[in-house]
């Protein structure tokens, strides 16, 4: 088993941990709020106070934070930052929905310490945490990742080596900017739906039959239609991932349809939706919820 640390105890990273401990994984955790790892203390983790502490002495060290900024301070600030406590050898796994250009910065820096990086995004919300069913989507060194794979594999069902570094952060602003525009769409056909006095579901389950269906419409058509907006990912989270999108790709002109679904998420945080699961967004245009 590998000696792990673990930076960021949130929604995801608390259970990505959790089941770091069950696979029998040598876990030492960090949060920005101590309380959220009493949990895993009590479960057999050692809790620190900062990310070096965290980083000291450990083969791996993996982070899942909430944005760029975040991920600049938990690896880089000079008195706390995890790469300030890492030794030579370490493989850094960051698993936080990032930005390309941070992604290749980071790794220069990571470089510079003898330490490999890994941009190991992952596909799938807190159920596929808990139940360690995350995708993984990575960019980096292939012999790293042959290394990292039984630690990633006690966290999720698929590895994905999308290409070089930064490969893993672009294949996961894809699939989550894939998901914004089929879950706007979706929000936008159950309403008509039900404003042209029909069953939504019934043609919902017809649409179901054709090739242009999958099971995440299905779990976000039923959210809809039952009103059933428990946080799994937040509408503000999302509308961070379609921002990254829009400045990966060069500004909203280059991606137009992209902007425009980043601007329905806006408008739903402007509308005090922002800390409601993502599914919520069917809020703007159907007025009963």
């Amino acid at each position: 088993m590998s000696k792990v640390a673990f930076l960021g105890l949130g929604a995801m990273g608390s259970r990505m941990a959790a089941n770091l401990l069950k696979a029998g994984h040598e876990l030492t955790v960090w949060n920005l709020t101590p309380e959220a790892a009493k949990s895993l203390a009590a479960s057999g983790a050692k809790a620190v106070a900062t990310p070096r502490e965290a980083a000291e002495g450990n083969d791996f060290i993996i982070a899942m934070v909430s944005n760029d900024d975040a991920s600049r301070h938990v690896w880089l600030d000079p008195s706390s930052g995890a790469l300030a406590g890492a030794k030579a050898g370490t493989i850094a796994i960051e698993s936080s929905t990032l930005t390309p250009e941070w992604v290749r910065e980071l790794g220069s820096f990571t470089s510079k310490a003898g330490v490999t990086l890994l941009d190991a995004m992952v596909s799938g919300s807190t159920p596929q945490a808990e139940s360690a069913q995350l995708v993984f989507l990575v960019g980096g060194d292939a012999h790293a990742l042959k290394r990292a794979e039984p630690l990633l594999q006690a966290l999720g069902s698929s590895i994905q080596h999308a290409g070089p570094e930064a490969c893993g952060a672009l294949a996961k602003l894809a699939t989550n900017t894939l998901m914004g525009a089929q879950l706007a769409t979706l929000a936008e056909m159950v309403a008509m739906l039900k404003r042209q006095g029909v069953d939504p579901k019934q043609v919902l389950h017809a649409v179901s039959a054709t090739a242009m269906w999958n099971p995440h419409l299905t779990r976000d058509a039923e959210s809809m239609l039952s009103g059933n907006f428990e946080t799994k990912f937040p509408i503000k989270l999302l509308e961070k991932d379609l921002g990254y999108t829009v400045k990966t790709a060069g500004g909203d002109v280059e991606v137009p349809t992209v902007s425009a679904v980043r601007n329905l998420f806006k408008r739903a945080i402007d509308e005090n939706l922002g800390d409601l699961n993502m599914t919520a967004v069917v809020k703007l245009f159907d007025k009963q919820y």
